[in-house]
């Protein structure tokens, strides 16, 4: 249990934080896994189309520290890689 005032507040924060993080990180699951259902569903241009959107998702949540830059880099390398294949 926090014993100072500093560490009651920072304890509040830290609930909160973790709430906002968790909605952030849950936003970036939710538009992988839509450019892997398009993907899946055959459309090449929806499926580039979404991972469009889906570049921005996770640039933005890598740029905030909440995903790591390499794993939004491998993460967008992947899905890139796999709209490619479909044309083939």
């Amino acid at each position: 249990m926090a014993n100072t005032a500093q560490a009651r507040k920072r304890a509040r924060q830290a609930v909160k934080q973790n709430e906002h993080n968790s909605s952030l990180r849950s936003k970036l699951r939710t538009s992988i896994k839509a450019v892997r259902k398009a993907i899946e569903a055959g459309d090449k241009v929806a499926a580039a189309k979404v991972f469009v959107a889906a570049q921005a998702t996770i640039d933005k949540i890598a740029d905030k520290k909440i995903a790591h830059k390499n794993t939004a880099a491998r993460q967008k390398s992947r899905l890139s890689a796999a709209i490619k294949a479909m044309a083939a």
